[in-house]
């Protein structure tokens, strides 16, 4: 079966705001340094006006993911919720503007487009505050064959689950996807994620799911260990490809009887730490859609990691794998 593109995410939508901030700034909103926190649409506004000058563009975990991979030359296309306000056209323009497929229009039903205010440290360190708004009102009529359609990869990021549909609309599109020819691709977001959904992850990979992406304390709490060889293992074990994330460390990439140590990618400064793991898995999915070898997927992936860290903003950038 031909595939329409070679990638599709589906994840909550969100705009990333980034601004570069001090201490002071921090403490003055009660924001603990490094922190990600949830915040209401007041919250949202007041911040917004007290940020200063700021970058904005789509963002998300897997937004990010599919933004750098149509950057690195893949096809693209995505499916999320934004609104028809202002940072509903910024999302959409930014990514049709890389090529990306929009599957879902920008609607308005209750709530304005979620946001992502990324206050960034001068030592590169990210504190967020986050309004989920709209991107929680995905719902399974937004999943169908026209909006799946033939992709050879389906990311999907484990959020998703958290939204009051999430269930619903994942188990709708991994049945799509997988009867399409898809490879269906988990990202697992983060570790409280993973404890909140720990029956539901397991048992998509015992199903639909053929490829996680996860870091070491992901991939830890999934296999109910403390120690990552151990999770690696159990991972190996379970027949699905992982690529696991382990910062300065590399990554490891498990499949079966199959293990890959792929070495982190000198960095000469880091910049900006938003985002490392949704360019590594831009990466590895770019060299997976190339048939290249899983070592270089890997190593690809790190390359990507190395070079977001060092700029300001989640997206991977046009050229990010010259040189």
């Amino acid at each position: 079966m031909k595939h329409d593109v070679q990638l599709l995410g589906l994840s909550n939508a969100i705009v990333d705001i980034l601004a570069h901030v001090d201490d002071d700034f921090l403490e003055a909103i009660g924001a603990p340094r490094g922190s990600m926190m949830l915040i209401d649409a007041a919250q949202a506004e007041s911040l917004y006006d007290r940020m200063g000058p700021a970058t904005e563009m789509s963002g998300g975990s897997v937004g990010n993911t599919v933004a750098g991979f149509a950057n690195l030359g893949g096809s693209a296309a995505y499916i999320g919720r934004v609104a028809d306000d202002q940072f509903g056209a910024i999302f959409a323009h930014d990514m049709k503007s890389l090529g990306v497929q929009l599957r879902l229009p920008p609607e308005t039903r209750k709530a304005p487009t979620a946001r992502s205010h990324v206050l960034i440290s001068p030592d590169g360190q990210r504190t967020m505050q986050t309004y989920l708004g709209a991107c929680t009102e995905i719902e399974p009529t937004d999943i169908n064959e026209i909006t799946i359609g033939r992709p050879q990869v389906l990311l999907l990021e484990g959020y998703i689950w958290d939204t009051p549909h999430g269930p619903e609309v994942t188990g709708k599109a991994m049945k799509l996807a997988a009867a399409a020819g898809a490879t269906v691709a988990l990202s697992l977001s983060d570790d409280q994620c993973v404890l909140r959904h720990h029956a539901a992850f397991r048992s998509a990979i015992e199903g639909p799911v053929g490829m996680v992406f996860a870091d070491d304390t992901e991939i830890m709490a999934l296999m109910e260990t403390d120690d990552f060889d151990q999770a690696a293992d159990r991972a190996a074990g379970t027949g699905v490809l992982c690529a696991l994330t382990r910062s300065a460390e590399g990554s490891v990439v498990v499949h079966g009887d199959q293990r890959h140590v792929q070495a982190a990618f000198p960095v000469e400064k880091v910049t900006d730490t938003t985002g490392a793991g949704d360019a590594y898995t831009a990466g590895f999915l770019y060299g997976y859609s190339q048939g290249k070898s899983l070592p270089d997927c890997a190593a690809l992936g790190s390359r990507c990691g190395s070079a977001v860290i060092q700029q300001v903003g989640a997206r991977l950038e046009p050229g990010a794998l010259a040189a």
